[in-house]
């Protein structure tokens, strides 16, 4: 596909980093864009990169630990935009890193709903929309994390995203809604750290790969971004 004019994307958090490149990619193909970030005025300096592009934008804005955010931000995309046709499920959040058995029971619940649980609740308020349009691309970003116990939530909720993802592409198959998972590497990113060794915009073009698959295209499959890295 040489270009997504028409097609509008939800891009949660994409107020910075990996979000915020996917973003500008998707804009560079001629997509319109929908903001998320947890407050309105963290979107806006992706929104300012955006407008000049010749795409229309939008904003909203939710806490995804707080399922009444995320439904109010649901509510806030069906009543401006309408709908979404791609659907970046990039928003997470790593734990503090603690030997696993002194994690505490409350950040396995907090890694799991914004990791996990927001991310299902978005596809469930999309996936039909598309499903019934014939056309939609659903990215869940994954984790190529491994042997890293400390971080047993984040890790943990990432295998949960990608046994999800498998079965939501298994639901959806025939219908032109392609659902995969991109790694997007380990990047210099709030979530990854300084001393990762990749600059966030590594994971371009790498990243559009999913949302630019031809229709009936593979689902249900695993998509790592530095693998077209340039």
């Amino acid at each position: 596909m040489e270009t997504l004019a028409g097609k509008i994307a939800l891009i949660t958090g994409a107020s910075r980093g990996v979000g915020q490149q996917i973003a500008v990619g998707l804009a560079g193909y001629g997509c319109d864009i929908i903001v998320h970030a947890r407050k309105a005025e963290n979107t806006a300096h992706t929104l300012a990169m955006l407008r000049p592009m010749g795409v229309r934008v939008y904003s909203v804005a939710g806490e995804l630990s707080d399922d009444v955010e995320i439904a109010a931000l649901i509510d806030a995309v069906q009543a401006g935009p309408g709908r979404v046709d791609i659907l970046y499920n990039n928003a997470a959040i790593q734990n503090p890193w603690k030997e696993i058995w002194d994690i505490p029971m409350a950040d396995w619940r907090t890694t799991f709903q914004i990791n996990l649980f927001a991310m299902i609740q978005l596809c469930n308020a999309f996936a039909p929309g598309m499903k019934a349009r014939g056309y939609g691309r659903i990215v869940n970003l994954t984790s190529g994390i491994r042997d890293t116990p400390q971080l047993a939530p984040y890790s943990v909720s990432k295998a949960a995203v990608d046994k999800y993802t498998r079965d939501l592409a298994a639901e959806l198959r025939g219908t032109n809604v392609l659902v995969n998972t991109l790694d997007p590497g380990w990047l210099k990113t709030d979530l990854g750290g300084p001393n990762a060794p990749g600059e966030v915009e590594s994971v371009l073009p790498g990243a559009l790969v999913p949302a630019l698959l031809e229709d009936d295209g593979p689902s249900g499959q695993f998509y790592a971004a530095q693998d077209y890295a340039q």
